[in-house]
């Protein structure tokens, strides 16, 4: 079965937060694109995630900001414990920090609904079509042909011209395996982790991103994701991350366990919180491990690109898998309106993003913003400490800090550039 398709269209392969980024992105550039999406209704799904203000700089200028505002928590400092609750390290976050926009703590289903409304109202509703699975995409000179299948499981098959096809379809995505078909599995980082949500009184400033405690005895990351309610209680997002030699395949929304991890941290009582309680009042529990692949020499073939986690997924630490797919879209968009030669598009696109978020993904590997509690880990030998001054000086605090900042691309300097 032929679909109709518009030569000129700019087909999107996936309506995540890249997906619908981009759309927006090229819809305010006056490029026409469609979004295709393999599931049949696109719901809130997953847990929490934080935008940093690189991120937030570009959704600001799609005139973003205040819807998402309306729906976030506003994150105003980092805050570092080691598992005995004493404080290693704190610092601002955001506008709190000097930056010109914010850092946002939010539900990923609340992002989603935020680009996919505001995409829809711009573009129409019609420029989303769901229940379609890219299985493949080839082309010619003239253009790109993707062959969809229903995405509930369908054998019907539509096939859709397009100018380019971008592949937005995730860390999963069957166009990167078009191109790298041997590429194997995801690498194992031998951490697993369980994520989930509980409803829960505003601890510490009420808009802090904590991280405690170290993997082999276990870490966690905790934020709230949503404003406090009537009741009192905001959404908190959390992460529990233990060494292990177990995992699973990566499924963003498999269901994990509490039993499965919450012994590690059965003695985390903390002035601010006690944790095995916290964990208990979960909502729901996820379990994904932490894995990544190997960075590719190349995200463009012709008329074809990667982008977002189908082009560089990473180890999700230091907030950032988010943050760098925004980051994709708005060069896609701005290469795509500076170059005439589709082709020429994407190979500026690539040229500008691949080397940045390769240095991102082994970075995460190595030396992300959780080093610090690593460090202090191993100079107290996992013991208490009496100050932290005697542990590790405040400027290697900062300067492991900053560091993670530059090569991410959010210091205040290279803001500023």
């Amino acid at each position: 079965m032929s679909g109709d398709g518009n030569r000129d269209e700019v087909i999107i392969v996936g309506a995540g937060i890249g997906g619908l980024t981009l759309g927006l992105a090229l819809h305010q550039a006056h490029i026409p694109c469609r979004i295709f999406e393999t599931t049949a209704e696109i719901r809130q799904v997953g847990v929490g995630i934080n935008l940093l203000p690189h991120a937030t700089r570009e959704l600001a200028a799609l005139g973003l900001e205040k819807a998402l505002a309306d729906v976030a928590v506003t994150t105003t400092d980092a805050t570092f414990f080691n598992r005995f609750g004493q404080l290693i390290y704190q610092e601002p976050l955001g506008r709190s920090a000097g930056y010109e926009h914010p850092q946002f703590s939010i539900h990923r289903g609340d992002l989603q609904r935020v680009l996919l409304d505001a995409f829809r109202a711009r573009a129409g509703a019609s420029r989303v079509v769901t229940d379609r699975h890219c299985v493949a995409v080839a082309q010619d000179d003239s253009g790109i042909t993707a062959t969809f299948a229903g995405g509930s499981g369908g054998t019907d098959r539509v096939t859709v011209r397009g100018r380019v096809a971008i592949a937005c379809d995730g860390i999963n995505s069957a166009i990167r395996k078009q191109f790298f078909p041997s590429e194997g599995e995801p690498r194992y980082s031998g951490v697993n982790m369980w994520r989930g949500v509980t409803r829960w009184k505003p601890m510490l400033s009420g808009a802090s991103m904590v991280r405690a405690g170290w993997l082999s005895h276990g870490k966690m990351v905790i934020y709230p994701i949503r404003p406090a309610g009537a009741d009192g209680l905001q959404l908190v997002n959390w992460v529990a991350e233990i060494e292990t030699p177990n995992y699973r395949k990566r499924d963003w929304n498999r269901a994990g366990s509490l039993d499965d991890f919450i012994r590690a941290f059965a003695d985390w009582h903390f002035d601010w919180l006690d944790v095995p309680a916290f964990l208990r009042a979960a909502d729901s529990v996820l379990e994904f491990p932490m894995v990544d692949q190997d960075p590719l020499p190349r995200w463009s073939f012709g008329r074809v690109t990667l982008l977002g986690d189908a082009a560089h997924p990473m180890v999700p630490r230091g907030s950032n898998g988010a943050g760098q797919a925004i980051l994709d879209a708005r060069a896609l968009a701005t290469a795509l309106l500076a170059h005439d030669d589709p082709v020429a598009a994407l190979a500026a696109y690539e040229q500008q993003r691949l080397e940045a978020t390769t240095r991102i993904v082994l970075t995460n590997r190595t030396n992300p913003p959780d080093a610090i509690l690593r460090e202090v880990f191993v100079r107290t030998n996992d013991k208490p400490f009496g100050a932290i001054e005697d542990v590790i000086s405040r400027e290697e605090l900062v300067g492991l800090s900053d560091s993670y900042k530059r090569i991410a691309g959010y210091s205040k300097d290279a803001l500023r550039a």
